[in-house]
């Protein structure tokens, strides 16, 4: 069975379990939930940095792109600035100029948004389907030593959805809680298709619970 197979399995399941009294609790607690969660992020992120290296920050200041062999070490600050101006460090233009990867497509890719609701997205990446939408996540987005890589895509992606219930690749990549995070460029568009099909895994459980 694969992720989309069983998200339609797991959407379908959760909704009969829920009966009416359960859905206007989460309808009435929804924001206080939110907000309790976007805490408990808070303070896990601190501790994941922690526990990664004593002196890391807890959000990524260095972007390693990754092309083939090739990598190179960016500044975050750096790719922001590419992706919303299209200007670009003397680092970045020789990673584009060395993978021949088109400049327009790529900030596409990076800024592009998907829409998702908090609560629902929160409490998906807790579950065994999110645990896959993580694994398959963390294959283009991680750290150099491959540690906790699915906890700390989960940690960015509840940040980044925080303020206005959208995420974007760039968004991930400013809210990753390490100091340095490395960015598979050959798949950068696989890496925003399975963020889609997160999009869409969170969309059938909204539907079958609105069904129910």
């Amino acid at each position: 069975m694969d992720l989309q197979q069983f998200s339609r399995f797991f959407s379908s399941g959760f909704s009969r379990q829920l009966n009416s009294k359960q859905l206007n609790s989460r309808r009435l607690n929804s924001k206080r939930i939110s907000s309790g969660r976007i805490w408990s992020t808070a303070i896990a992120l601190a501790l994941l940095g922690l526990a990664i290296a004593p002196s890391q920050a807890t959000a990524a200041e260095k972007i390693v792109l990754k092309y083939q062999i090739f990598r190179r070490s960016i500044a975050v600050a750096d790719l922001t600035q590419f992706a919303e101006t299209g200007e670009t460090s003397r680092p970045l233009r020789t990673y584009l100029k060395l993978s021949g990867q088109d400049p327009a497509e790529i900030r596409d890719t990076l800024t592009k948004p998907v829409s998702v609701n908090l609560v629902v997205l929160d409490q998906v990446l807790n579950s065994f389907v999110g645990d896959l939408a993580l694994g398959q996540l963390s294959q283009y987005i991680y750290t150099s030593a491959r540690k906790d890589d699915d906890k700390a895509i989960r940690a960015a992606l509840v940040l980044s959805a925080s303020n206005d219930n959208q995420v974007s690749i760039l968004e991930i990549l400013q809210n990753y809680p390490t100091q340095e995070v490395i960015l598979d460029g050959d798949n950068i568009g696989r890496a925003y298709e399975e963020l889609q099909g997160l999009n869409n895994t969170l969309n059938r459980l909204l539907e079958g619970i609105r069904l129910f």
